[in-house]
């Protein structure tokens, strides 16, 4: 398998301004498998003046009727295509084939969930204490969005902002990771067969510089990014500099806490979910494993004996159970983590290094990896390490899990094992997060909203509030009564 891709601009397959690409790197065996198109500013500014043109003479005058049959037709289309798609994002990016095809589906499910609003988007009517005068509030697309999206999950990430971004009316340019690429710009085929006008969805490719131009280069309305805190914090700051509203989905540390009363195999089916699925490559992964002490031993016990188990080998084995890193650069940042938890005395238990027998020789992959005998304040237990490495913290009391759960500057994801429902209710009132998941982990629905506070970001994606996030709001008032005002005294 080699592809080579083009740029998608105005509803054209073209290449860049300079006719530059770069390689798209198999993680599994390190062999170059399709060429990407490298982006300059000048594409950039084509992609924004194209959204906005087609905003501007198409878009913003399709009725929601007309947006929601669009939406359901790629949701369609995403399902007829749904092991093909799989099959690259997992050849992209090491993820496996029984994730990759599952996102597939389910990011079908989100358009059809958002085909659902697009005619639905309702404003509201304010009764005021004025009898002469009529009040309404209309929400309205923002124009062009800027969408940047991480390399661990392209389509899904993809799918938590752009079928709402589209349902409300808006047109976008996306800019995927430069790490993975391909199954973004195949998608577009899917789009282009829905039957969208040229314009409304671009995509532009590249490294770092491409996003610097999006978000920097005007022309853009809002901006959806999901990626690390770093670049969160340039984009922020960009968008502060223009004015401009962004919404960020950035990383986390999220704590997933076991009481003693809890069922310890749904716990711990949960903790692996929480950090060994997707590698760990994933913002919402339970990293920080807090275990009353009660149960302590037992629980790293039987969490080791498992993580031995799981098998590693082709993410396109659906026999695979966990798939490599899906980059150089992020399998070096993993086992530079794994070393500094080393040296900060934490506990190795099983994993910690590079896993390289037999078929899995030339892949990026590592061991799963369990740290014990963590203390909070470890860099194991206050950085996002986002790969396979989980830090095991014990506690004694209700109070300290909290303690520890909020004790870093992350507050994405928790979860909460017990069968106390009263405990369970004090615990998700007071965990600082945008997500509490209770007696399950890592569990997604297109209805449910998701997001996070403190450094994980702010905005939501998904249900229904991740359909206002695309929309602004414009309030109306009509007098209708035939008096004379003052003009000098603002009428209150």
């Amino acid at each position: 398998m080699h592809s080579r891709y083009q740029l998608y601009i105005d509803g054209q397959w073209q290449d860049g301004a300079d006719g530059d690409t770069f390689a798209a790197i198999n993680p599994f065996n390190q062999q170059e498998w399709a060429r990407i198109p490298q982006a300059t500013p000048a594409d950039v500014r084509r992609a924004v003046a194209a959204a906005r043109n087609a905003y501007e003479t198409v878009w913003r005058k399709t009725n929601g009727s007309q947006r929601a049959a669009l939406l359901h037709n790629v949701a369609g289309l995403l399902e007829d295509n749904a092991d093909r798609m799989a099959r690259l994002e997992s050849t992209d990016n090491g993820k496996t084939i029984r994730e990759t095809k599952a996102q597939m589906f389910y990011v079908a499910r989100i358009f059809r969930f958002f085909a659902g609003y697009a005619d639905k988007i309702w404003g509201s009517v304010i009764p005021l204490d004025k009898p002469d005068v009529f009040d309404f509030v209309a929400r309205e697309p923002y124009g062009v969005i800027a969408m940047i999206t991480a390399w661990n999950s392209p389509i899904a990430l993809l799918g938590n902002k752009l079928p709402a971004a589209l349902a409300a009316g808006n047109c976008v340019v996306i800019k995927p990771s430069e790490h993975a690429s391909a199954t973004t710009l195949e998608f577009c085929r899917l789009l282009e067969a829905a039957g969208f006008p040229p314009g409304v969805i671009n995509v532009v490719t590249g490294a770092v510089d491409v996003g610097r131009s999006l978000v920097g280069g005007g022309g853009i309305d809002k901006i959806s990014f999901t990626g690390s805190g770093r670049g969160g914090r340039e984009i922020a700051a960009e968008a502060g500099r223009q004015l401009i509203p962004v919404a960020l989905e950035l990383g986390g540390k999220s704590p997933n806490i076991i009481f003693d009363d809890a069922d310890l195999d749904k716990a711990e089916v949960g903790a692996l979910a929480g950090i060994f699925a997707a590698a760990g490559q994933t913002c919402i992964a339970g990293s920080r494993l807090l275990v009353q002490r009660t149960i302590y031993a037992q629980i790293v016990q039987r969490l080791a004996a498992r993580a031995e188990r799981i098998v590693l080998g082709d993410p396109l084995d659906p026999a695979t159970e966990m798939g490599t890193a899906a980059n150089q650069p992020q399998f070096d940042r993993i086992l530079q983590s794994i070393e500094h938890a080393r040296q900060e005395g934490a506990r190795l238990v099983t994993g910690g290094e590079p896993a390289r027998e037999g078929p899995l020789a030339k892949g990026l992959f590592i061991k799963p990896t369990i740290f014990a005998e963590v203390d909070n304040a470890m860099r194991l237990a206050q950085e996002e390490v986002f790969g396979p490495v989980l830090a095991v913290i014990p506690f004694d009391t209700e109070a300290q899990a909290l303690q520890l759960a909020n004790g870093t500057t992350f507050g994405l994801a928790a979860g909460v094992w017990t069968q106390d429902i009263s405990r369970a209710m004090r615990m998700w009132r007071e965990l600082r997060s945008g997500v509490v998941w209770v007696n399950t982990y890592r569990m997604v629905s297109a209805q449910a909203p998701f997001g996070g506070v403190k450094e994980s970001g702010f905005g939501r994606e998904r249900g229904e509030l991740g359909l206002l996030e695309f929309t602004v709001s414009k309030n109306v008032m009509i007098d209708f009564s035939n008096e004379t005002r003052d003009p000098f005294a603002i009428k209150a």
